[in-house]
């Protein structure tokens, strides 16, 4: 596989306050790759950074070989192939949803190609289909649930059929039903050319979302791994501040999922 991104001994600060450190990682086009931290680890500030949003104070960001730099996106060829292969959604959809309606939304971008009206038209409603959108194609964005406005802010970056999408935290405060969705769409990218690099807390769906985990602490990165091996390493997930879930605290138990189920209502006061 070819390198996506290349970044050598990257940091980036917030008005002084470290954000990233001395960062060095590779990421090859296909992986499916997750990011995970506590809360101030670097995962969101490692993705802006990735999508040219936002630049490093020390250090180089390399994009199939080239600098990703802000004089680089601000020529319209390279920006504008840029932006149409590297995809990012942000963690809160109300920050990237701003048309009238859910169909405007998703047909936005296409429209900045300069594509046909044909073109157009069968793109967005290929893509409100394939999220299970067409039932509010009319309705206003804001009049939505939370799980909706995450599938119409990710209709509206994946109707341009991105190689690279980066997603910050895309099951946080989602409903069972729509983190199920989200990550059925993840599983779904499996073997295929997508690079996906996902931020998340969430141990419990890392061997849904990811071949390969990076654990971040303090900017810097303090483990690279499967997620089976990432997750084995639980002294440095409680230096991450991390912890495991139910669901990998039941992997490991002896007694029968039939016995874990009966009992979950009850607590863990029952475990063998």
């Amino acid at each position: 596989m070819a390198t996506a991104f290349e970044l050598d001994r990257v940091s980036f600060n917030y008005e002084g306050i470290p954000a990233l450190h001395d960062l060095s990682l590779s990421i090859e086009h296909g992986e499916r790759v997750a990011l995970v931290g506590a809360n101030g680890s670097g995962k969101s500030t490692l993705l802006r950074i990735l999508d040219g949003l936002y630049f490093p104070f020390a250090g180089s960001v390399l994009f199939d070989g080239e600098p990703l730099t802000a004089e680089r996106l601000q020529s319209n060829g390279s920006g504008f192939a840029f932006r149409r292969r590297v995809a990012f959604v942000l963690q809160n959809p109300d920050a990237q949803l701003f048309n009238p309606t859910v169909f405007d939304e998703v047909a936005y971008a296409p429209l900045q190609l300069q594509l046909t009206r044909d073109e157009v038209l069968r793109r967005v409603n290929d893509m409100l289909a394939f999220m299970s959108l067409e039932a509010l194609r009319d309705r206003p964005p804001y009049r939505l649930s939370g799980g909706e406005k995450k599938r119409v802010a990710l209709a509206s970056v994946l109707v341009l059929d991105p190689e690279i999408v980066l997603l910050d935290e895309p099951t946080a405060a989602l409903d069972p039903r729509s983190q199920g969705q989200v990550i059925d769409l993840i599983q779904q990218w499996k073997g295929t050319a997508k690079t996906i690099i996902t931020a998340t807390h969430q141990l419990d769906i890392l061997e849904d979302i990811a071949d390969r985990v990076i654990m971040l602490d303090g900017g810097r990165v303090l483990a690279d791994g499967t997620p089976a091996q990432i997750l084995a390493q639980e002294e440095l997930l409680l230096q991450a501040n991390l912890s495991h879930s139910p669901r990998h605290t039941h992997g490991r138990m002896t007694h029968s999922p039939a016995h874990t189920h009966r009992h979950s209502h009850g607590g863990h006061e029952h475990e063998h």
